[in-house]
C-alpha cells in the first residue's frame, strides 16, 4: 500500500512540474521571445499597422472602419458596424443607424442562406446603394458589397467594388475623376507573390487621402 502511494506521488509530482514548466515556456517565454522579436524586426506590424495622420491615431491598415458619408468610399457590411458606437446623455450605447449597441467588437450573424432576416438585409442594402449611386444597375453591384465577412472587420473591397463607387465619390467630394482613380490605384493591394489571393483596395487608405485632398485633415 505504501510503494503504491509512493508512486502516486512520484508520479503526481512529475506530472506538476512538466506542467508548471510547459506552462511557464508556453504561456510566458514563448510569447514575450516573440513579442520581444517582433519589435525588434517588425515595429510597425507589432504596434497594430497603425496608421497616424497629423500627428494622431485615425485607425489600423487591417482593421476596417464605417463610412457612411457619400464622398468617402463605403466597407463592406459589418453585423456590428465595425464595432462603432455613439453614447447618449444617459449612457445608453447606439450604432450610427440607431440600433442599441451589441456591445461586441466583432463577429457576424452566421445567418444561413435560407434565413428571411438575410434576404431582408441584403434587399434593404441594395436598396440603399441603389439610391446614392443611382447610375448603376443591381444586377452589376459586386457581391462583397452585399455581404459581410465573418469577423466584421475586413478592411478590404474588391477593385470592382471600388471602382463601382467612383462616380458617387467625385460628385460628392468635387475632386476631379483622375485625382479619385490615382488615389483608389495607390492604395489597391496586389496579389501575394503574384499568385495568392485576390487584389483588393484598402478603403480606410483610400478615404484618408480623399480627406487629404478635401482638407477635411
Amino acid at each position: 500500500m505504501k510503494e503504491s502511494v509512493k508512486k502516486f506521488l512520484h508520479g503526481f509530482r512529475q506530472m506538476f512540474l512538466v506542467t508548471i514548466v510547459l506552462m511557464l515556456i508556453c504561456g510566458l517565454l514563448f510569447p514575450c521571445l516573440l513579442t520581444g522579436l517582433s519589435s525588434l524586426f517588425f515595429p510597425h506590424q507589432a504596434d497594430g499597422s497603425l496608421i497616424t495622420v497629423n500627428g494622431q491615431t485615425v485607425g489600423a491598415e487591417h482593421v476596417g472602419q464605417e463610412f457612411t458619408k457619400d464622398y468617402y468610399m463605403w466597407s463592406r457590411p459589418s453585423a456590428y458596424h465595425y464595432n462603432v458606437y455613439v453614447e447618449d446623455e444617459e449612457g445608453n450605447q447606439y450604432y450610427n443607424d440607431g440600433s442599441e449597441f451589441a456591445g461586441l467588437a466583432s463577429g457576424s450573424n452566421n445567418y444561413a442562406p435560407s434565413n428571411p432576416a438575410l434576404a431582408e438585409r441584403v434587399e434593404a442594402d441594395i436598396e440603399a446603394f441603389l439610391a446614392k449611386n443611382p447610375d448603376v444597375k443591381r444586377e452589376d453591384i459586386p457581391t462583397d458589397l452585399l455581404t459581410a465577412s465573418g469577423s466584421g472587420l475586413d478592411p478590404h473591397i474588391s477593385p470592382a467594388s471600388a471602382e463601382i463607387q467612383i462616380d458617387r465619390i467625385v460628385m460628392a467630394s468635387g475632386l476631379e475623376e483622375s485625382v479619385v482613380r490615382e488615389i483608389v490605384e495607390r492604395n489597391t493591394e496586389g496579389k501575394m507573390l503574384g499568385i495568392f489571393g485576390e487584389e483588393t483596395v484598402n478603403v480606410l487608405g483610400v478615404n484618408i487621402e480623399i480627406a487629404q485632398q478635401m482638407g477635411i485633415i
